[in-house]
C-alpha cells in the first residue's frame, strides 16, 4: 500500500481500506441495483459478487457479459449515500483502471439534495475522474451545474481531459481539494486542473455553483453509452480495482 500523505492542514476524517474480505460494508456503501440509468448505458448494477467484491486488501468493480432481465451486462455501483457525505474537504482514491472499449469507470460525487428533489444538473455533480476504454491513456475531470454542463453549448464547459500513462496497469491517486471558492483536481498529487468561484454574478448563484452542500461518493463501472461508446466483447470482464478511499477534512 502507497505510505499515507496527509494534506497540509486537514486530517482524516474517514476511510475504507478494503482490509477485510466478502461484501463491501453495509455501514459504509449502499450496492445500488437496476437495469435502467442514464445515457444510453448498457449494464444493469447488481449486488453480486460477482460484480462488487473485496478480496486481497482491494475492492473489485468489475462488469461482465452476463444477461440480467433487459441487459446483457452486469456491473458494479457503490454509494456512501445515507451512510457519509461531505462538505468541503481532500479526497483521494488510488485505483487501477479496466482496459478495453466499452468501459466507463467512474469515481464522483452526488449532493444528497438529489435524493431529495432536486434535479440533474442543477444539484450539481462532481466528477473526481472518468475514463473510457476507447481512449485509454485519457482522464476526465469535471463539474457539472445547470449553467455549466456537458449538454449545454451557450457557456463555458467545466471539462479538462488530461493523458497519464499506465492507468490501467497500475495504480494511480485520483483526487481533489474542494473549498468555499474552487475545486482542484489531482492525479498522484499533482494538479490536473481547477475550476474557480467567480465574482460574475450568476457564477455566485446555485445554478452555476452548486457546491455548498454535501455531497457523497459513488465508484462505478459503466458499459457502453454515450461516452462509453462501442463494446470490445473481447475485453470483457473489466475490473476496477480499488487499494483505498481516504477523506480528509481542515483541522478545526
Amino acid at each position: 500500500m502507497e505510505k499515507r500523505k496527509m494534506p497540509e492542514g486537514y486530517e482524516l476524517v474517514w476511510e475504507d481500506n478494503f482490509d477485510y474480505s466478502g461484501a463491501v460494508r453495509e455501514a459504509d456503501w449502499n450496492c445500488e441495483v437496476g437495469e435502467r440509468w442514464a445515457n444510453n448505458e448498457q449494464q444493469a448494477y447488481t449486488a453480486s459478487p460477482d460484480n462488487v467484491s473485496v478480496c486481497g486488501g482491494q475492492l473489485h468493480i468489475t462488469a461482465r457479459r452476463q444477461d440480467c432481465g433487459i441487459r446483457s451486462y452486469t456491473s458494479g455501483r457503490i454509494t456512501t449515500a445515507g451512510r457519509h457525505s461531505w462538505q468541503y474537504g481532500y479526497f483521494e482514491v488510488r485505483a487501477r483502471l479496466p482496459r478495453g472499449c466499452g468501459s466507463w469507470p467512474a469515481i464522483w460525487m452526488l449532493p444528497d439534495s438529489c435524493r431529495q428533489g432536486n434535479p440533474w444538473p442543477r444539484c450539481g455533480e462532481i466528477d473526481i475522474m472518468e475514463h473510457v476504454g476507447r481512449r485509454e491513456n485519457s482522464i476526465w475531470f469535471s463539474l457539472h451545474s445547470e449553467r455549466h454542463n456537458h449538454t449545454r453549448k451557450d457557456t463555458s464547459q467545466y471539462t479538462t481531459i488530461r493523458d497519464y500513462r499506465d492507468v490501467c496497469t497500475e495504480f494511480h491517486t485520483y483526487g481533489i481539494e474542494w473549498t468555499e471558492a474552487a475545486i482542484e483536481f489531482f492525479v498522484d498529487g499533482e494538479s490536473a486542473c481547477i475550476y474557480r468561484r467567480t465574482d460574475d454574478a450568476e457564477d455566485q448563484s446555485e445554478a452555476a455553483w452548486p457546491y455548498d452542500q454535501p455531497y457523497f461518493l459513488i465508484l462505478n463501472i459503466a458499459v457502453g453509452g454515450g461516452l462509453g461508446g462501442e463494446i470490445d466483447e473481447g475485453a470483457l470482464p473489466f475490473e476496477m480495482a480499488v487499494d483505498y478511499v481516504r477523506v480528509y477534512q481542515k483541522k478545526s
